[in-house]
């Protein structure tokens, strides 16, 4: 079957799975999907939809894809997926009815938090999926991270790892300043580093994608990897 691509292997190898941004070059957010004037540019629409909460969650996603051409001397390369940032995992549920209502529906897939899952379930639910409990959203192609990404990246790659790449983004010097503020002194360095990862948006963006491309090819989290397997899977039957 294709490329071989083995779950424990964590990333698939290059050519497994193309790359879209649909309608635009960058990842899709909610007000562009909305409207139709933009969905109605691009002739030919992905197969399968990735729902992704934020930006960050789309930097890290597309941190762990292969790189493939968007072009050829005969034009686009029709691709097999879009990255969609959503705005906010409470939109989940209007982008799972559009896609529901589109002929050809495409499959939908994403990613969620845990304590946000149960709004993805529900959502799941209202369009027709046979899904009663949370443990039944992988099946559907949306895993879950047990508290959220930036967690899941920073206990695969571990502490020393991460403050390396904190190093390589030029943040160590920010990092250290943080971590004497009187409410963090003291603090594990694990929640630490959660928090300085998380409080502002563009060094969030900035991190999720520099952590996921860090992470060795067996160390990527089980819900990142098996996003990534529904997208091989995709890349596969396009």
């Amino acid at each position: 079957m294709g490329h071989g691509w083995e779950p424990s292997t964590g990333r698939p190898p290059d050519g497994a799975v193309t790359e879209t941004r649909w309608p635009l070059r960058r990842a899709a957010t909610h007000n562009d999907l909305v409207r139709d004037d933009l969905v109605r540019a691009e002739p030919a629409p992905p197969q399968t939809l990735v729902l992704l909460e934020g930006p960050s969650d789309v930097a890290a996603v597309t941190a762990l894809l292969p790189r493939g051409p968007r072009e050829t001397d005969d034009g686009p390369v029709r691709t097999a997926y879009s990255l969609v940032d959503l705005g906010g995992v409470t939109n989940v549920g209007a982008h799972l009815l559009r896609a529901a209502a589109a002929r050809p529906a495409p499959r939908v897939v994403g990613l969620c938090d845990a304590g946000e899952s149960r709004v993805v379930l529900r959502a799941l639910q209202r369009v027709g999926r046979e899904v009663t409990e949370v443990d039944d959203l992988p099946a559907e192609g949306f895993f879950v991270c047990e508290r959220d990404l930036e967690e899941e990246l920073i206990r695969a790659l571990g502490t020393t790892r991460c403050l390396e790449v904190l190093a390589d983004q030029g943040l160590a010097a920010r990092f250290e300043a943080f971590s004497r503020q009187r409410a963090w002194a003291g603090r594990p360095l694990t929640e630490r580093l959660h928090r300085f990862s998380g409080i502002a948006s563009g060094r969030k963006i900035l991190l999720a994608g520099a952590m996921a491309r860090a992470l060795a090819p067996d160390r990527v989290p089980a819900p990142l990897a098996g996003l990534l397997r529904r997208l091989q899977e995709a890349g596969s039957r396009a």
